[in-house]
């Protein structure tokens, strides 16, 4: 199409042939999937550390490096999300030991449960695709989800005019269902787990003229996860970590991450050096973990049955690269079971001051697994993706904190709950030498 950016094009994975630009994601050669590839030499003299930094700090920040036509102008200040240490949740880990303090100096979070507008980094993917499905001459946008993407889907379709049609499974969290509906999209429940809703999905997608954004028009979304990696690098002073410990559903976000990193340095913005992945998968939903663990190339689809609903894909499509991703840099993919992600989310929130939804839940869980097996050492600069918001999953919290009986608004009656709560955790001879 005439307003496709020249510096970019479909090819297939496997056998190299290319596509173009259009709203496709298999190779009708080989049905291989499709990606995007670059013409690196040609961007090279615009895309510098310099031209960056003069820019907004949002995803747009990297244009360059995105598949997105001519002429596309933002509407939206997505991505440059916070990146920072994690000094208290080092030393909860370690305790008052020389490795907490050597962790706390190289832990990182990169916190995506703040990115706008939707609070997940699935905002980054689907304003890629919009671009894309307007250009295309989508005036219909839809997806299948398992929470976030619906989301996402549905407010950046508001904001462009669009008409959005969101598919989910059936048993979906309430508060991400509510913040699909809220944004006036199309939401139909599927009596069914995420792997049957996807399929639906596909068949629909033969069927009309709609832009799926996680079918045909999944190569130019996922190329969205990218940013992820541009600014991890660009954060931390244009440096690559050694070691980035992702949740995975689909698969697709980690093998972004590393692209985004291959890009940095083919361009020279960034020194070569090796770079580990580690996948983070929920127990009740682990095929790309499994895979890992038992050395296996290939994916043994699973039923989902975990919490962390915004992982539960049993069949995911970019398994396969991302054991390929994780194996070929020398890292490693755990998984926690439903209890240890509700205690990595309470831990996270109490020494961070970081509410993340279950997602993030497995992957902090999966880090501390990852340190207490020596696969991620104290001295090594580690980032963790919180990918997010916790306020989507507030359901998985449910009874977990009890609720307080009101007092009578007396100063009487707070010094008399102060002595009881100071009484029940054994601290009342501390407090008294404090003078309280």
């Amino acid at each position: 199409m005439s307003n496709y950016n020249a510096h970019y094009e479909l090819r297939c994975r496997e056998c190299g042939r290319s596509w173009g630009n259009q709203p496709r994601s298999i190779c009708d050669e080989c049905f291989s999937p499709l990606e995007i590839t670059y013409d690196y030499e040609a961007l090279r003299p615009s895309v510098t550390r310099e031209s960056i930094a003069q820019r907004a700090p949002n995803m747009w920040r990297y244009s360059e490096l995105l598949p997105l036509p001519e002429g596309f102008e933002p509407r939206l200040p997505v991505g440059f999300t916070p990146l920072f240490q994690a000094p208290r949740l080092a030393e909860q880990w370690f305790g008052n030991t020389n490795d907490a303090k050597t962790v706390a100096q190289n832990l990182y979070l990169k916190n995506d449960a703040v990115c706008l507008p939707t609070l997940s980094f699935k905002d980054r993917v689907v304003a890629v695709a919009l671009a894309n499905a307007q250009a295309f001459g989508f005036d219909t946008v839809a997806c299948s989800s398992t929470g976030n993407l619906a989301n996402a889907v549905a407010a950046h379709a508001a904001r462009l005019g669009l008409k959005a049609w969101i598919f989910i499974p059936s048993d979906l969290e309430p508060a991400k269902i509510l913040g699909t509906q809220v944004f006036g999209a199309n939401v139909v429940r599927i009596a069914g787990n995420y792997d049957q809703v996807n399929r639906l999905c596909s068949q629909i997608a033969e069927e009309r003229r709609w832009g799926f954004v996680n079918v045909n028009l999944r190569p130019y979304y996922a190329e969205g996860s990218k940013t992820v990696g541009f600014e991890i690098a660009e954060q931390l002073g244009w440096r690559l970590p050694d070691n980035v410990v992702v949740p995975m559903a689909g698969g697709s976000l980690i093998t972004k991450i590393k692209k985004a990193f291959d890009e940095l340095t083919k361009l020279g913005l960034v020194e070569e050096k090796p770079v580990k992945f580690f996948g983070a998968q929920a127990t009740g939903c682990s095929p790309i973990s499994t895979a890992v663990k038992t050395g296996s190339a290939e994916i043994d689809p699973q039923k989902p049955a975990t919490i962390a609903r915004s992982l539960a894909i049993g069949n995911p499509a970019d398994g396969h690269y991302a054991i390929k991703t994780i194996k070929q840099s020398g890292g490693w993919s755990e998984d926690v079971s439903d209890p240890e992600v509700i205690d990595s989310i309470r831990l996270l929130a109490a020494t961070e001051g970081i509410f993340t939804e279950t997602a993030g839940g497995v992957t902090v869980g999966t880090a501390g697994k990852l340190y207490r097996q020596d696969r991620i050492l104290p001295e090594e600069t580690t980032v963790l993706c919180i990918t997010g918001n916790g306020l989507k999953t507030t359901d998985v919290l449910a009874g977990v904190y009890e609720i307080e009986r009101p007092i009578a608004p007396k100063l009487a009656e707070f010094e008399k709950y102060l002595q009881d709560t100071l009484e029940s955790v054994g601290v009342v001879r501390e407090a008294a030498t404090v003078g309280v």
